[in-house]
């Protein structure tokens, strides 16, 4: 190595510039790190020690018509667990399962939860009893990574009352994740899973908020007040129904546990449910947070079918309620007039192919006309304007009435009733031999192969008792659609209305007659392998009608049990209008 001094001088400048390089990359790196990119690793940083807890929304309160509560939200308590990894997190819910119960399948719903949102804390309970925050306070420096927080829980005040409409929350399934319709939901939210709940998830839903709590790196909680400001949820405005929540109650109370079947009730202008009631209901706020399997199977194992909706699910032989269908059909073919005999009298039955046909009233009604059949309910009468009519042609009415169809009415799983389209139904069901003209005499009174929902059943009579145009039936304001189905004069809807008004004074209904209101309706008792259901579809006030009722009483032998039913619910729902509308406004 030299050592002259221009060489020395000339490794002096190399090493000087090799180190301006190395303090000037280095500066660089520095300023880059700590200016240009200090929000950058701000965030990685916030994100290693901080973790997004969500806070759920209240859903929408649900109103009646009056204003009175359907559906609310209490203060309730969930406990989540932050965990790095499902290693981890299966270790905590071990030790977590030695304090408080969590068996082994609630251990995999709590798994499932994480893999679906790895991001989130994992929901342990939705809804959990007071002594188990009490435990897992006590003890919580044991479970670094416990989330123990307030959030609002469903409530309905009358529960077993308006369980058939309003439905219930639960937790999102897995499944529902991958629908357009829960599109942005995350594992371990609260969604609508029946009833309006369901219907109008959309519009009940709460706008999530979130907080922020500090962890260490093995994820324990060190700080879970003031890291960040919090990020508030949002409540929706409230959702307003049609229903009358005093008639709903009254529905309940009235049909108890000892009775079963159906009752809803319509304004016939403008198809708004007022009150909607299967029975026997079951108690909705034992659903929120997770129904137990002992209460599910105890439903599931009843037989009287608690968790169907008679309502709008349930398929019924209309029976007698259908001969205005029926007289409907030949009114509009110009077959009868309301004045109009039939040939045969009515002396208890009647033969046709070599069959009697037997008429409710074995002691027959005699010589009547088409408006004292409707009356007396006379199934003679009926089984000859049938024959009259014909078979497809009775078919070919139903069909243009509406008895294929659902209502439409804003509550999901609505069943289509049953209602042949032709000749192919028979011809599928009995075989092309197996039927004949014949068929016409059980299916002219509402028998056979007619089943319709009681739903249906009051949409139709809505057309009876107005001025011929049926309205959906709607429970949350929606456009009024009214259809035009009874395609006869004015005058042959009086008669009919007429001869409906009957039945209540002089006819099959006078014993549900109501001292002092007006009532116009049919009853029908309808064959089945057990006893015989009970129908019994009507309006009041008959001259100005405000309500339409519509009840199915299931095994209620005859047909006057239901209109029993039916008008009182007309007199709570009429004689309350009144006080509401004569109460003074202060």
């Amino acid at each position: 190595m030299s050592y002259q001094p221009n060489d020395m001088l000339q490794r002096a400048r190399v090493a000087r510039s090799i180190l301006t390089l190395i303090f000037v990359a280095l500066g660089s790196a520095f300023f880059r790190a700590q200016v240009l990119r200090k929000g950058e690793f701000e965030r990685i940083s916030k994100g290693n020690r901080e973790r997004v807890v969500p806070l759920p929304g209240a859903r929408a309160i649900i109103y009646d018509r009056h204003g009175a509560v359907i559906a609310e939200n209490l203060p309730g308590y969930s406990v989540s667990l932050l965990s790095p990894s499902e290693v981890a997190l299966r270790a905590a819910l071990k030790s977590l399962a030695r304090v408080v119960d969590i068996d082994s399948a609630q251990q995999e719903v709590v798994m499932r939860r994480y893999r679906g949102s790895p991001q989130r804390p994992a929901v342990i309970f939705n809804d959990a009893r007071f002594d188990v925050i009490s435990v897992l306070e006590e003890r919580r420096i044991e479970f670094p990574g416990l989330i123990i927080q307030s959030t609002p829980k469903r409530f309905y005040p009358d529960g077993p009352a308006v369980a058939s409409f309003v439905g219930y929350t639960g937790e999102v399934a897995p499944g529902d994740l991958a629908k357009d319709k829960f599109a942005g939901y995350k594992a371990g939210q609260q969604i609508g899973k029946s009833g309006l709940e369901l219907q109008y998830e959309s519009r009940l839903r709460g706008q999530e908020g979130s907080r922020f709590v500090e962890v260490d790196a093995r994820n324990r909680v060190v700080r879970d007040n003031g890291v960040q400001p919090d990020d508030p949820p949002v409540s929706p405005p409230p959702l307003y129904t049609h229903i009358d929540l005093d008639l709903q109650v009254f529905a309940h109370k009235y049909f108890g546990d000892s009775l079963r079947g159906a009752m809803v009730a319509l304004e016939p202008k403008t198809g708004e449910v007022l009150a909607l009631y299967s029975a026997p209901s079951y108690d909705v706020n034992k659903f929120i947070g997770g129904v137990s399997r002992e209460y599910f199977q105890q439903l599931l194992d009843d037989p009287r079918k608690p968790l169907l909706n008679k309502v709008t699910q349930g398929r019924y032989p209309p029976a007698s309620t259908f001969k205005l269908a029926t007289a409907v059909i030949g009114l509009q073919r110009g077959i009868v007039n309301m004045d109009t005999h039939m040939e045969k009298p009515c002396t208890g039955g009647y033969t046709y192919a070599g069959r009697f046909y037997k008429c409710h009233d074995h002691n027959g009604h005699g010589d009547i006309n088409l408006a004292q059949a409707i009356a007396k309910s006379c199934d003679v009468y009926f089984y000859q304007l049938g024959l009259k009519i014909r078979l497809m042609n009775l078919i070919a009415g139903g069909v243009d009435l509406g008895f294929q169809k659902k209502t439409g009415i804003d509550i999901p799983d609505e069943k289509t009733p049953i209602f042949p389209e032709g000749r192919a139904y028979f011809d599928k069901t009995y075989g092309p031999r197996g039927w004949g003209e014949g068929s016409v005499l059980s299916m002219a009174i509402g028998q056979a192969d007619d089943a319709q929902t009681p739903l249906n059943m009051a949409r139709f009579y809505t057309a009876l008792a107005t001025d011929g145009k049926a309205s959906t039936p709607h429970i949350v304001d929606t456009n009024v659609v009214r259809t035009d189905i009874l395609k006869i004069t004015p005058d042959q809807l009086k008669g009919l209305q007429l001869a409906l008004a009957d039945v209540l004074t002089r006819g099959t209904g006078q014993a549900a007659q109501i001292k002092g209101l007006s009532i116009a309706g049919k009853t029908g008792t309808a064959q089945n392998a057990g006893p015989d259901h009970a129908w019994f579809v009507g309006y009041a006030p008959a001259d100005d009608p405000k309500i339409v009722v519509a009840v199915m009483l299931e095994f209620g032998l005859h047909g006057p049990a239901a209109a029993k039913i039916a008008t009182k619910m007309m007199e709570r729902y009429l004689k309350a209008k009144l006080t509401l509308i004569s109460t003074p406004v202060e």
